[in-house]
């Protein structure tokens, strides 16, 4: 075992502090990475907070992360010191169940073992996160990361990015497909930049008149205020594909109507309080269908990662030094962010 300065909650209700945390010393299959990035997620305020339940503690958050190789186990293929490498949401899985077999990893059967939070096979420890200078990871939880992105603005696709890259890919967005996006915040902005660079035309839904702009600017060919009862009604019936990012309890009604005769809305928010239950109509007048997507599978991810490179999608961030989470937090419960907070690990306080 080694020590690695980390940042982390003791408890729901204190505040994140400078703290030391164990990592495993690296096995063969493993990759110890030094930590560059960290995006922020609202699972990340939801665990530390725990609005999620009771969480063994102290909790280091932190599952979007971007870093550089510093060693590499004796059966490590394909990462070598010095390397990129990303980390995301999982850092293991039973790897035998049917679901890993198609490269799922994400519905395990047994459960993947989170980032943190999850339980440790190698050391039966609770996993802790990016927040802190250092990981280890077994090879096949790693991802290869492009030399020439923005490494800052990549590291929120390890979350935002592969969470509405996969609904897409599996509900076939491309040229010639009509997607909408509910809302416009960390998750939202990804959908539009992601589903307009595989050549979708892009809706995007939003409460507030003053988001138009931004919609636009990232590439949104339509901007439908949901508040307006006539905006709405012209919207019925326009869409194939609707990825829902709000993490509230909502009427689904409305956004179901806008599907074309056959049309999927994706529910991705996790609110914590159920939706109102929709209308049947809505459902069989048109064939339509809810459904709702978890990040993505390790190879998916990948491909993500891969996509974004090559047709220049990152997410658009602001850089936080790590003894400002709290007050980021804070601001996400009030969407005052645009549109994902990072945090630069070089600002990370030793720990006592």
């Amino acid at each position: 075992m080694s020590q690695t300065s980390a940042f982390g909650a003791s408890a729901a209700d204190q505040p994140l502090a400078s703290l030391a945390i164990e990592r495993r010393d690296p096995g063969a299959r493993d990759v110890s990475i030094d930590i560059l990035y960290c995006g922020v997620c609202h699972s990340d305020l939801h665990f530390v907070r725990g609005e999620w339940g009771q969480q063994d503690w102290p909790i280091v958050p932190g599952h979007e992360i971007i870093g550089r190789v510093t060693a590499v186990g004796d059966e490590v293929e394909g990462f070598a010191v010095g390397d990129l490498a990303g980390v995301g949401c999982m850092v293991d899985s039973c790897r035998t169940c049917s679901a890993c077999a198609e490269d799922l990893e994400q519905f395990c059967e047994s459960g993947s073992t989170l980032t943190y939070g999850g339980v440790e096979k190698e050391t039966g420890r609770v996993t802790q996160g990016g927040y802190s200078n250092a990981i280890v990871v077994d090879q096949d939880f790693c991802l290869h990361v492009s030399a020439d992105v923005d490494l800052a603005a990549t590291a929120p696709l390890l979350c935002a990015g592969i969470t509405t890259y996969s609904p897409l890919r599996h509900w076939n967005a491309g040229e010639g497909s009509r997607v909408g996006v509910v809302g416009l915040g960390g998750l939202g902005h990804m959908a539009v930049k992601l589903a307009k660079a595989m050549g979708a035309e892009v809706t995007v839904f939003t409460t507030s008149p003053a988001k138009d702009a931004d919609a636009r600017a990232l590439g949104a060919d339509d901007v439908v205020i949901s508040t307006d009862p006539a905006r709405m009604k012209a919207a019925r019936g326009t869409l194939d594909l609707i990825i829902d990012s709000v993490a509230a309890p909502h009427d689904l009604n409305p956004y179901l109507a806008a599907l074309d005769r056959g049309g999927a809305m994706v529910l991705l928010g996790v609110p914590p309080a159920p939706h109102p239950s929709p209308a049947v109509h809505n459902f069989v007048r048109g064939r339509r269908s809810l459904s709702g997507s978890l990040i993505g599978g390790i190879a998916e991810t990948q491909e993500m990662l891969d996509f974004c490179a090559e047709h220049g999608v990152t997410a658009d961030v602001e850089m936080i030094s790590m003894d400002q989470i709290d007050a980021a937090y804070d601001r996400m419960l009030t969407g005052d962010v645009k549109f994902r907070f990072v945090i630069d690990l070089e600002s990370m306080p030793t720990a006592a």
